[in-house]
C-alpha cells in the first residue's frame, strides 16, 4: 500500500515539474510590425533621376525641399511632384523668373506638387474633378487635368504641357516630368498672353461671286441716256427725219401747183 501511494506521490511531482517548466519556458514572440514605406531621399533622387538640376536649386534656395521631404515620409498622403527639365527653364524667355520676390519663387515651387501621391491610373479620376490645388494653395494656384487616351496633360492657364514620364511612382512619392514650367496666375496674372491661350478661331470667309462680265466704260457710256453723245445723236436724227418730211411735203405741194 506505501509503495502505491509513493507512485502516485511520483507522479504528480513529475507532472508539476512539467507544467511550471512550460510557464517559466521563454513567452511567444509578438508579431513583427508591417514595414512602413520606404524613405525617399528628394535631393539625390532629382540629382541622379535626370536633367532637373535648376528645378532642383530653387528648391534648396526656397528651402521648399525640407517642406516636400517633410510630406513624403511623415505622411499618410505622400506627395507628387511635377519636375520641369533644365531646357524648359532656358527656353522660358518672358515671363522671366529672375524678376520675381523671394516668396513668389517659393509659391512657384509649392505649385509643382499635390499634397497627395498619385499613380498615373489616378489621373483619369482628377480629371473628373479638376482644377485641383496644389501645394501652393488657392484658386489661383490650381491645375487642370485632362486624360488623353491614357497621356495626362496639364494646364496652368500660362502652360500647357504634359506629363512626359514618370521618374518615381512608388508611395509615399511620385515624380512626374514635364516639358514646361507651369506659371501660376496668381503670380503672373490672368491676362493670358495669345502664345499661352489657345488660338482663336478663324473668322468665316465670305462667299463673294465675282461680278458679271460688263461692257466697257465707252459701252456704258453709249449704252447711258443720259450721256452727251446719245442726246446729240438722237437730236441729229430727229432734225434729219424732220427736214426729209418738210422736203416731201414741199415736194407735193409743188406738184399740185
Amino acid at each position: 500500500m506505501n509503495y502505491y501511494y509513493i507512485v502516485v506521490i511520483s507522479l504528480l511531482l513529475v507532472l508539476s515539474t512539467s507544467v511550471n517548466g512550460q510557464a517559466i519556458g521563454s513567452p511567444s514572440l509578438a508579431p513583427a510590425p508591417a514595414p512602413g514605406p520606404e524613405y525617399t531621399n528628394l535631393t539625390e533622387l532629382l540629382s541622379v533621376a535626370g536633367p532637373f538640376n535648376t528645378f532642383l536649386d530653387y528648391l534648396i534656395s526656397t528651402k521648399v525641399i525640407d517642406t516636400f521631404q517633410e510630406q513624403a515620409n511623415n505622411t499618410v498622403e505622400g506627395i507628387t511632384l511635377f519636375v520641369p527639365k533644365d531646357s524648359a527653364f532656358s527656353k522660358l524667355k518672358k515671363p522671366s523668373l529672375s524678376n520675381l520676390t523671394a516668396d513668389q519663387l517659393k509659391s512657384l515651387c509649392l505649385f509643382h506638387a499635390l499634397p497627395h501621391y498619385y499613380s498615373l491610373a489616378d489621373f483619369k479620376n482628377l480629371s473628373e474633378i479638376s482644377p485641383v490645388n496644389t501645394f501652393a494653395g488657392g484658386e489661383l494656384y490650381s491645375l487642370n487635368f485632362t486624360d488623353v487616351s491614357g497621356t495626362v496633360h496639364l494646364s496652368s492657364g500660362w502652360a500647357n504641357t504634359k506629363v512626359s514620364s514618370a521618374v518615381h511612382a512608388s508611395y509615399p512619392v511620385a515624380v512626374y516630368q514635364v516639358d514646361k514650367v507651369l506659371l501660376p496666375e496668381a503670380i503672373f496674372g490672368t491676362d493670358i498672353p495669345p502664345s499661352a491661350a489657345p488660338a482663336p478661331a478663324p473668322a468665316p470667309v465670305v462667299d463673294i461671286a465675282p461680278a458679271a462680265d460688263s461692257p466697257d466704260g465707252k459701252s456704258l457710256a453709249a449704252s447711258s441716256p443720259d450721256s452727251p453723245s446719245h442726246s446729240s445723236t438722237h437730236r441729229m436724227m430727229c432734225w434729219g427725219m424732220l427736214n426729209h418730211l418738210f422736203l416731201a411735203i414741199a415736194g407735193g405741194l409743188l406738184m399740185f401747183l
